[in-house]
């Protein structure tokens, strides 16, 4: 059953959710959930250059952030570009107030909300429906991938804002 269990989650490509694995190996989800954070700990405890990481609501195989450093000359393709500071600010507003207009994002800025584009193409925002307001603006949510870049499990895992105007620009970095 682990071989099972590893191959799926480095066949999946992507976050394996406890349900599809159980569905795999005739399990209940419970059962499946079980089966993984075993698998995780046996691995973790043998060292072998992997860990189960539990992210955007599944799991998933990855290098131990201790190794990334130095595999970094194997990794392609190179990473994006860094956002901007108005893009991490616009970032974190949606993450935080989602769903959210573009002029409710504009508002709380104070400032234009244009990188939302760049959010868009980067696929960590998406278009989730559109407000019940005049001109039914669109409403703007984060996405899976959002998730996975920032290592989250769900948006319950963002930080929690410290006091009033703090600047969303920090909260999200790193």
């Amino acid at each position: 059953m682990k071989a099972l269990i590893g191959a799926a989650l480095l066949a999946a490509g992507r976050p394996l959710r406890a349900a599809e694995l159980g569905k795999l190996l005739n399990l209940d989800e419970a059962q499946a959930r079980a089966q993984l954070e075993a698998y995780a700990t046996e691995l973790a405890r043998a060292g072998l250059g992997f860990l189960v990481e539990e992210v955007a609501g599944g799991f998933r195989l990855v290098v131990p952030p201790a190794l990334a450093q130095q595999l970094a000359p194997l990794l392609s393709p190179p990473p994006l570009p860094g956002l901007s500071g108005a893009a991490l600010e616009v970032l974190a507003v949606i993450a935080y107030r989602q769903p959210v207009t573009r002029a409710e994002i504009e508002a709380m800025r104070g400032g234009s909300a244009s990188t939302v584009i760049t959010l868009q193409e980067r696929e960590l925002i998406k278009v989730v429906g559109r407000a019940d307001a005049v001109g039914q603006p669109l409403l703007y949510a984060t996405t899976e991938r959002f998730l996975l870049e920032f290592g989250l499990r769900d948006v319950g895992d963002l930080p929690p804002l410290q006091a009033e105007g703090a600047e969303f620009s920090q909260l999200l970095r790193g």
